[in-house]
C-alpha cells in the first residue's frame, strides 16, 4: 500500500487525520484529529461528492484514493480557498467526535438558605432539612417585612445580617481527569464558600463576579456539599445592595488543559470597510501533572454561523503553568456593530494536546471603532451618536436585587422606546447579563466598576487597596473587555477625597486606572465626579474623558483642558411620582411639599440638580457635550430624595414618614411610566410621533379653577381644546433661556371642568396628530394585559402583568386605589407585586397589592416544568378578570 494512505491494525487504507497531504495543503495548522484514523476512501468521498454537490468542482474522475491530491489540484485549482474553509468544517466536525467539551451546569434549584449565624454551616453532617428551600438568585431581605422606622436610604428592608445556603453536588466519574470550578456572577457580601468543610475561596466585594477552584476538593464520583456564607454586616451602601446570593451560581468542569476563565481578549485594532484585523489574546492553563506542546485552533463565525476566517497557534506549556497565545486573523468584509445593526461574530477557541480535543471556548464579539472627540463628542464607526442614556440601579423592584435577565431586558427594552442608546451602571460592577443584552440591542455601555473607595466597595480599615484594586479591576474588566457596547470604564462614582487627593487620592486614582489599562488598552477610561472646583488639581491628567455629574460641574475642567470629550454622566435627578399632581406649580424647583409624593409636572428637582428641559439645552448651546446619563431611567430601592429620613425630620415628621424609594426614575418602580417618559422620547425620539397630555383630567374640588395643561410631543406646536373650544394654540420657542419653554407645550390657565381635553399637533405647519384625554366616571372594571403570554420554563423567566383600572366606558380611572386579590394556578408563581408608591409598605411577595393612581403590576415567573398559567384578579365589588400565559 502506498506510504500516503497508512494502514490501520487490520490493514484498511486509513487516512491519519492532521497527516494527510490534502488536509496539510488545505488547512495546514488544522491537527485536530492528528494520531485519529479514519478510513481514506470514505473520507475522500464524502469531501469530494460534496464539493461536486455544491457546485464548487466539476464532476471529479478518479477511481483510487492516490489520485486524490492530483485530482483537487487538476480541477478545483482557483477553488482552493472555498474548499479550505468547507474542509475545515468537515475536520472540526470530526474533531468533536473526539472532544471531552467543558461543561457548565447552572446552579439554580436545591438550596436550602437560613438566616442567621450557623456555628457548623459548612459540615457536611449539619442536618439542614428544616432551612428554608430557595432558588438563586436569591435574595433574602426583599421579602421584607419593611422597617418602618428604618432607614430610607437603604430601602427600609431587612438586609444587614447573616445567611447561609447550602447545596448537594454530585460530580460523575469520567474517563479523563477533570479541572472543577464555582463561579459567582455576585454575593452580597463578603462570601465566603465551603465545599465538604473545606473553606475553598472568599470574596470582599459584593458587586463583583469571582470564581474558587475546587478541584483539590471534589469527591469525584460520589456527593458533595456545597456551603456559602454571606455577611452584609460590614457592607456600607447609599441605597437598597440586596442581601445573599443574588446572581447566577455556575459548575464549570473542564480538562486540566483549557481556556481560563474569561481567557480571551478579543481586539479588532485595524478596521477598514474591506478587512478588519481580529487579534485573538487567549490564556490557556495547563493544570496536569506533565507539560505539553499545546495546539490552539480559532474560527471566526459570522452572525449566520458560517467560518469566515480561521487559525491556528502553537506552544508548549509546562505542567502547572498558564500561557498567552496570540493570533491575528483578516475578516474580509466585516459587518460593523452598531446601534441601529449590533452584529456580532463568534470566535471559536479549540485547545489540542497530541491531537485530542481537550476544550472548546466561545467568545462573541463586534467589529466597530469608537473615539472621543473634544469638540465634537462621540463617535461609533466614524459616524458622531450623541449619548442618549441613562443610569441604571441595579435592583429590579419587587424582585430586589436578585437579578432575572428578563427584568433586566424589559427595562432595556423600555429604554429604547423613550430613545435611549446607552446604559450607565450605577456605580458597580453589573450582571454580566446586561453587557449581553445590551451587545445584542444595540446599547452603549459606560462601565462603571466602584461608587466610593471605601465601605461602599467592601474597602475597610484593613484592606490592602493595592491587592483589592488588582483582582477586582482583574476581574471586571476581564470579564467585560471583549463586549463591543462598553465604549468606556469608570473607576469611581463622586469619590471626594480621590477629587481633592486627599489621604492619596490621587495615588489611589492612579492604581486603578493603571490596571484598567494592563488588563484592557483598547478604551478611553474616566473617574465621575461631582466637586467641580476639585479640576483645579488636575485629576483629569490621570484619565481620558471628562465626566461630571449636574448643573453644568464639568465648565472648569472643559476650560482648563479643552482636549478631552465632556460627558454629563449624571443629569437631571428631576422628581415625581408617577400619577401625582399638585396645585399650585412649584415656583422653585425644591418647592417640596408634607405630601411625601412629587407633583408629576417635571419642574422639580433638589437643590444640586436639576429638570430634564435643562441639560438638553446645554447640549443645544454647548455641542461639544458627547451626551448625557439620566438620573434615573427606573426608579430604584433607596435614596428617596426628597422624603429620607432627614428631610422629613426637618418638615417635622418622623422616621416613619421617610418613603423607601426614588422619586428620580423617568419610569417608576414597576417599570411604568411617568410623564417625563414622553418628555424625553419627544426629545430623543424626533422621528416617531409623540403626543402625551399631562395632568389627568379627574379633578371634582378643582371645578373653575386654573389647571395647567402640559403637551409632551415632537411636533413644533398644538392647539389645544377643552370640550370643543380652543384654549389657544402654543409653540416651542428655541431661543428662549426658560428651557420648558424650549420643549414643552404648555398652557397655565386652563379653567378646570369635566369632560374632554383634546390637543391637535403641527409639525412644519402640518397636523402631526391628535390626543384626547376624558375625565373618567367611576372605576368599574380592571383590565389585565401582558407583556409576554409565552415564557419559558425553568425558573427564571417572567412575565409582567399591567392591571389597569377602567371606567364602564373604558376609560383610564386615574384615582382609583382599591385593593387587590390575586390568585394564581398551573407552572407558574407569583414573583412580586408593586404599584410604584415611594411611599407603600406592602410587601413585595404577596397576593394582594393595591392600585397607585389606576394602576399596579403583577410579576409572575415561570415553573420548573411546562403547561399553562392562570392568573386571576379581583376587587371587592368588582367582577374578577383572568389572563392565561403558556409556559413553554
Amino acid at each position: 500500500m502506498n506510504d500516503e494512505h497508512p494502514q490501520s491494525p487490520e490493514g484498511t487504507p486509513y487516512a491519519t487525520i492532521g497527516q494527510s497531504p490534502i488536509i496539510r495543503t488545505f488547512t495546514p495548522g488544522l491537527k485536530a484529529l492528528e494520531g485519529r484514523y479514519i478510513r481514506y476512501d470514505v473520507l475522500s468521498g464524502l469531501l469530494l461528492g460534496a464539493f461536486t454537490f455544491m457546485g464548487l468542482c466539476p464532476m471529479l474522475n478518479y477511481s483510487v484514493p492516490s489520485g486524490l491530491w492530483g485530482t483537487f489540484l487538476k480541477n478545483c485549482p482557483v477553488l482552493k480557498k472555498k474548499i479550505m474553509i468547507l474542509l475545515t468544517l468537515a475536520v472540526g466536525m470530526m474533531a468533536g467526535s473526539f472532544a471531552q467539551e467543558r461543561e457548565i451546569t447552572l446552579l439554580h434549584d436545591g438550596w436550602k438558605f437560613f438566616q442567621g449565624a450557623q456555628e457548623d454551616g459548612a459540615s457536611p453532617e449539619l442536618d439542614d432539612a428544616s432551612w428554608e428551600s430557595v432558588t438563586v438568585p436569591h435574595d433574602w431581605a426583599i421579602k421584607g417585612p419593611f422597617i418602618l422606622e428604618g432607614n430610607g436610604n437603604t430601602g427600609k428592608l431587612p438586609w444587614q445580617g447573616e445567611g447561609w445556603y447550602r447545596r448537594r453536588l454530585v460530580i460523575p466519574l469520567t474517563e479523563n481527569a477533570r479541572h472543577f470550578y464555582l463561579i459567582f456572577d455576585g454575593v452580597m457580601a463578603f462570601p465566603k464558600v465551603y465545599l465538604n468543610g473545606h473553606l475553598v475561596g472568599e470574596w470582599d466585594y459584593g458587586y463583583n463576579s469571582f470564581y474558587v477552584d475546587i478541584t483539590d476538593f471534589v469527591n469525584v464520583g460520589g456527593q458533595n456539599l456545597l456551603a456559602v456564607q454571606a455577611d452584609t454586616r460590614k457592607h456600607d451602601s447609599r441605597w437598597y445592595p440586596g442581601a445573599g446570593i443574588y446572581r447566577k451560581v455556575q459548575l464549570l468542569m473542564v480538562d486540566p488543559v483549557h481556556v481560563d476563565i474569561w481567557g480571551t481578549y478579543v481586539t479588532t485594532p485595524i478596521v477598514k470597510p474591506h478587512y478588519a484585523e481580529v487579534r485573538i489574546a487567549t490564556n490557556v492553563r495547563n493544570t496536569s501533572e506533565q507539560g505539553d506542546s499545546i495546539s490552539l485552533f480559532h474560527r471566526i463565525l459570522s452572525p449566520e454561523g458560517m467560518m469566515v476566517a480561521e487559525g491556528h497557534v502553537g506552544k508548549v506549556i509546562a505542567a502547572g503553568k498558564s500561557a498567552r497565545l496570540e493570533s491575528s486573523l483578516d475578516l474580509l468584509n466585516p459587518q460593523r456593530w452598531a446601534i441601529e445593526n449590533p452584529t456580532l461574530y463568534r470566535v471559536e477557541s479549540t485547545i489540542t494536546v497530541n491531537g485530542v480535543v481537550k476544550d472548546r471556548y466561545s467568545t462573541p464579539f463586534g467589529v466597530r471603532t469608537i473615539r472621543f472627540d473634544a469638540d465634537h463628542g462621540f463617535y461609533l464607526n466614524d459616524k458622531r451618536v450623541q449619548l442618549r442614556g441613562v443610569n441604571l440601579h441595579h435592583d429590579q423592584g419587587p424582585l430586589g436585587a436578585a437579578f432575572y435577565p428578563r427584568a433586566m431586558e424589559r427595562q432595556l427594552e423600555i429604554m429604547q422606546q423613550m430613545g435611549a442608546n446607552a446604559i450607565r451602571n450605577s456605580h458597580n460592577t453589573a450582571a454580566p447579563e446586561l453587557l449581553e443584552l445590551c451587545d445584542r440591542m444595540g446599547l452603549l455601555v459606560l462601565n462603571e466598576v466602584f461608587d466610593k473607595y471605601d465601605g461602599k466597595a467592601d474597602i475597610g480599615p484593613e484592606t490592602d487597596f493595592e491587592a483589592f484594586a488588582q483582582r477586582n479591576i482583574h476581574n471586571f474588566v476581564v470579564r467585560d473587555r471583549n463586549h463591543p457596547s462598553v465604549i468606556l470604564w469608570s473607576v469611581g462614582n463622586e469619590i471626594g477625597d480621590v477629587q481633592w487627593n486627599k489621604d492619596n487620592g490621587f495615588h489611589r486614582l492612579h492604581t486603578m486606572l493603571n490596571y484598567v489599562n494592563k488588563y484592557d488598552p483598547s478604551r478611553p477610561t474616566t473617574l465621575v465626579n461631582d466637586s467641580w472646583k476639585s479640576a483645579a488639581l488636575r485629576h483629569f491628567d490621570l484619565y481620558d474623558v471628562h465626566s461630571w455629574n449636574y448643573t453644568r460641574r464639568y465648565r472648569l475642567a472643559r476650560q482648563m483642558e479643552p482636549n478631552k470629550a465632556v460627558i454629563i454622566s449624571e443629569s437631571a435627578s428631576t422628581v415625581s411620582t408617577r400619577g401625582f399632581y399638585e396645585f399650585p406649580l412649584p415656583e422653585k424647583q425644591t418647592d417640596f411639599t408634607p405630601s411625601l409624593q412629587v407633583s408629576s409636572y417635571d419642574l422639580n428637582a433638589p437643590e444640586w440638580a436639576e429638570i430634564a428641559d435643562d441639560d438638553f439645552m446645554w447640549q443645544q448651546d454647548e455641542p461639544y457635550i458627547a451626551g448625557e446619563f439620566v438620573w434615573t431611567g427606573f426608579d430604584y430601592l433607596g435614596e428617596p430624595t426628597p422624603y429620607d429620613n432627614r428631610a422629613v425630620r426637618q418638615m417635622g415628621m418622623t422616621d416613619r414618614d421617610a418613603s423607601r424609594s426614588s422619586y428620580f426614575g423617568i419610569v417608576d418602580l414597576v417599570g411604568i411610566p411617568k410623564d417625563r417618559f414622553y418628555l424625553y422620547k419627544s426629545y430623543w425620539k424626533q422621528d416617531e410621533t409623540t403626543i402625551h397630555i399631562l395632568p389627568h383630567w379627574n379633578w371634582p374640588d378643582r371645578v373653575g379653577q386654573k389647571t395647567p395643561v402640559f403637551v409632551y410631543t415632537n411636533g413644533d406646536c398644538a392647539e389645544l381644546f377643552l370640550n370643543g373650544k380652543s384654549q389657544g394654540t402654543q409653540c416651542k420657542k428655541p431661543t428662549s433661556d426658560v428651557s420648558p419653554e424650549r420643549f414643552r407645550l404648555m398652557w397655565r390657565e386652563v379653567v378646570y371642568e369635566a369632560g374632554e381635553l383634546k390637543v391637535v399637533a403641527y409639525k412644519e405647519g402640518k397636523v402631526l396628530g391628535e390626543k384626547v384625554l376624558k375625565t373618567a366616571g367611576r372605576a368599574a372594571e380592571l383590565y389585565l394585559s401582558a407583556d409576554r403570554k409565552v415564557i419559558e420554563k425553568g425558573g427564571m423567566d417572567l412575565s409582567y402583568i399591567l392591571v389597569e383600572a377602567r371606567d364602564k366606558a373604558g376609560n383610564p380611572a386615574p384615582l382609583a386605589a382599591d385593593q387587590l386579590s390575586i390568585s394564581i394556578e398551573g407552572a407558574g408563581s407569583i414573583a412580586g407585586v408593586g404599584n410604584g408608591n415611594p411611599q407603600s409598605f406592602e410587601p413585595f411577595q404577596a397576593n394582594l397589592v393595591k392600585l397607585f393612581y389606576g394602576k399596579a403590576m403583577i410579576i409572575v415567573k415561570s415553573g420548573a416544568e411546562a403547561g399553562e398559567v392562570k392568573l386571576k384578579v379581583e376587587a371587592k365589588g368588582w367582577k374578577g378578570q383572568e389572563i392565561l400565559l403558556e409556559v413553554k
